[in-house]
Formats: structure tokens, C-alpha cells, sequence
């Protein structure tokens, strides 16, 4: 199984690709898309877009991990990392990827053993899980790659959308 984790965010979202099961776990990929903070929102969805179009497209991955929004105390902030889900969501859509949502204390849990965890022991048991010699980095990436694990660590899994395409729409209707 192939996964593709995301931490979304507008400034910077991070992703990880896992491939494995939870025995053997192995990590193909890891890094962040980066938007620039002064460029307009739409702009920056639209490169979050085609950003995680890219990796989809690349690795081909059999599940879409995506960590939900949590409730921030600014509203706004909550509001944008909403619209930053949508983009990705619409993505893996689009890609007729299977979805799987993670709330931030369910990754934690699933990777450290308790959803509290500070983001270096995420850091530290994802480089342990996967046998690496250094955490990924930065942070976003490590929660990126968090969120696939707790994908494939989890064992009910959502069933793999077909692949056919959705039936054509027309703008008339029949006759």
C-alpha cells in the first residue's frame, strides 16, 4: 500500500509518502509545498492544488491521509486552513484516490501512544517507526508523513474508489 499524508496549511503543508504495511513500514517521500505569504488566497489554494495534483499523480498513491482542521482561538486562521483542506480534498477527488481524515490527537496517538504528544516526539517516533537516522524535517513534513503512517498503522481502512470516470453530465436535459 502506497499512502500520501498531508498537514495542510496555507504558508506551508506538508506531505509524506509511505509505502508498506505496519510491520515494514518505508518512507519514499517527504517535504513541503510553500506558498508565499504576501500572494493573494486564491493564489496560494491554487498552488497548494496543483502541488498535491503533482504528488498524486507521481506516486500514485492508494490512500490520501489528510489531517482535519482543528478549532483555533483565531476563527480566521481556522477559516483558511479550511480552505486549504478543500483544495486537497478536491484533489485527491479528482484523482479518485480513497480519502482518510485523522484528527491531530488520533495521529499523535497512533504514531507516539498518546494524543498530547509535542511535535518533536511525533518527530522522534516517526524517525523510529521508520527506521530512519534523523526526524523528517521541517516539522510539517514529519506531521505529513504522521498522518500516512497513522494511515497505515490503522487497521480499518476506507475501500479504494474505482477508477472509472463519473458518468458525463450534459447542460440539456434528456429528451
Amino acid at each position: 500500500m502506497i499512502v500520501l499524508g498531508i498537514d495542510p496549511g496555507t504558508a506551508t503543508t506538508g506531505y509524506g509518502v509511505v509505502r508498506g504495511d505496519a510491520r515494514t513500514p518505508v518512507l519514499v517521500e517527504c517535504g513541503v509545498v510553500r506558498t508565499e505569504a504576501s500572494a493573494p488566497l486564491a493564489q496560494r489554494l491554487a498552488e497548494i492544488f496543483d502541488g498535491i495534483t503533482e504528488l498524486l499523480e507521481r506516486h500514485k498513491p492508494d490512500v490520501l491521509a489528510v489531517e482535519q482542521a482543528f478549532l483555533n482561538k483565531n476563527v480566521r486562521t481556522t477559516l483558511v486552513l479550511g480552505h486549504a483542506r478543500g483544495v486537497i480534498l478536491l484533489a485527491g477527488e479528482r484523482a479518485g484516490v480513497a480519502i482518510a481524515e485523522y484528527s491531530p490527537a488520533m495521529i499523535k496517538k497512533s504514531v507516539v501512544g498518546t494524543g498530547s504528544a509535542t511535535k518533536e516526539q511525533v518527530q522522534f517516533m516517526t524517525a523510529r517507526l521508520l527506521r530512519l537516522k534523523t526526524a523528517p524535517s521541517p516539522a510539517d513534513a514529519a506531521d505529513g508523513v504522521a498522518a500516512a503512517l497513522t494511515c497505515i498503522l490503522t487497521p480499518r481502512l476506507p475501500h479504494p474508489r474505482p477508477t472509472h470516470p463519473p458518468p458525463p453530465t450534459t447542460d440539456h436535459p434528456p429528451q
